[in-house]
């Protein structure tokens, strides 16, 4: 396929609140726009950046909008690189410019140990245009039908249900999430690694992690649910990096243990930095990898290291990117789930089919799938009516914490192939 011309541009979309973790705060977050266009169709591709999450030290040197537009000089970047050349798939594509974005990116932002996820980010709205364009030019809606075949075995599942898997982020209220679980949710994920004075303080963070997790567990332990082996509410807590040692997380394992909270942990993600490489297959929860499984190749290694889970972001790290990586850990025999990037409604639907194809997490009865954006975009609400399907596609949205999936949105992708006018007048 001959790629003739590419066009990007960005909608600056506004928070309910100051949206924190990894100890940062961050009020907007960017909505990038793709075309992608051969001589007889053209492919729209979406991505939202998220440079806290990403690459926290870019997100902290320089302003919030500076942080992004070193993003999206990357995605338009790579954009320019691909004009009039030819590519066969979207993997093969990706495998080609992901290096040589990657290194703009350290030039332009001056730091030579940028994180690899800052340029995977970038590239989920170019990735996603070229598989839109790879769909039109193979005249095909079924995504299933366009992975090569040694890598189907790992989608072959169809979830009638996804739980809706909310956040609670560090300013939210025990009555807040009291209230999800009220409106029929039953899965958080916890956002811990708090820094509460703003002083960088390993102590006060544990202290404060201990406390919040006392509080939410208070709150819960007592609901029960059917959809969980064990009937109970289960906690993924995402740590984002923030613990210095496997030391200081067991003394938080230990305190979750003495508050009879421990079992209740089903994921416990990301909980050091990407350059700590100890062996933490004697912890005693499911540590997932996030950040840090940047590639295939970095998700084997971390589950070398002792990591028992995977969180794959098709909207944060390329679709290309993580289903090699849902390959490796499915050879391995390791469980993967999908997390949020705190994405628009149409990308939740790209995280949706990933979702709805891989085998349950241990300890669930029906399929996973983070998505935030409902709890933090200003306009939700609008943003709704800019997917492709709205109005004709129930799978939208989840109703009392589950989202149903009918044969319809197999058939269709989840609208991921569509085009829509909202999105396409940017470019």
């Amino acid at each position: 396929m001959k790629i003739q011309s590419t066009n990007s541009n960005f909608i600056r979309e506004p928070l309910k609140a100051p949206f924190g973790f990894k100890g940062g705060y961050l009020n907007e977050l960017w909505q990038t726009v793709a075309k992608i266009s051969t001589a007889d169709h053209i492919g729209i591709g979406l991505g939202v950046q998220s440079v806290l999450w990403s690459d926290s030290r870019v997100f902290t040197s320089v302003s919030q909008s500076c942080g992004n537009a070193y993003m999206y000089a990357m995605s338009d970047y790579a954009l320019k690189l691909i004009e009039n050349t030819t590519f066969e798939d979207p993997f093969t594509l990706l495998e080609e410019i992901y290096p040589k974005v990657y290194a703009y990116g350290k030039r332009i932002t001056n730091n030579s140990n940028l994180r690899k996820t800052f340029a995977l980010n970038s590239l989920v709205c170019v990735d996603n245009a070229v598989w839109q364009l790879y769909a039109k030019e193979n005249h095909q809606t079924d995504f299933l039908k366009l992975i090569p075949k040694p890598w189907k075995k790992t989608l072959e599942n169809k979830h009638a249900k996804l739980c809706n898997v909310p956040l609670v982020s560090y300013n939210m209220s025990v009555a807040d999430v009291r209230r999800l679980i009220d409106e029929g949710f039953f899965f958080l994920k916890i956002k811990i690694g708090s820094d509460p004075e703003k002083d960088g303080s390993m102590e006060k963070m544990l202290e404060w992690d201990k406390n919040r997790l006392r509080e939410i567990h208070e709150a819960v332990k007592d609901v029960r649910t059917p959809y969980t082996e064990s009937g109970h509410i289960p906690y993924y807590l995402d740590a984002n990096g923030r613990y210095d040692s496997k030391q200081r997380l067991s003394a938080f394992l230990e305190y979750a243990d003495k508050i009879d909270a421990l079992d209740r942990i089903m994921i416990l993600e990301e909980p050091f930095p990407e350059e700590y490489k100890e062996d933490i297959s004697d912890l005693k929860v499911r540590i997932a990898a996030d950040e840090s499984a940047h590639s295939y190749e970095d998700a084997v290694e971390r589950i070398e290291l002792g990591y028992t889970a995977i969180a794959l972001k098709p909207i944060a790290k390329t679709m290309s990117m993580s289903i090699q990586i849902l390959n490796e850990a499915y050879k391995r025999n390791i469980p993967c789930f999908c997390a949020d990037l705190t994405v628009n409604p149409w990308m939740v639907d790209f995280n949706k089919n990933i979702a709805a194809r891989i085998d349950l997490l241990p300890g669930m009865k029906i399929g996973v799938l983070e998505s935030n954006g409902a709890q933090n975009y200003t306009n939700w609400e609008k943003m709704k009516t800019y997917h492709p399907l709205f109005g004709s596609a129930p799978y939208i949205e989840a109703r009392k914490g589950i989202f149903e999936l009918g044969e319809t949105f197999f058939e269709t992708s989840g609208g991921i192939f569509c085009d829509s006018p909202y999105y396409g007048q940017f470019v």
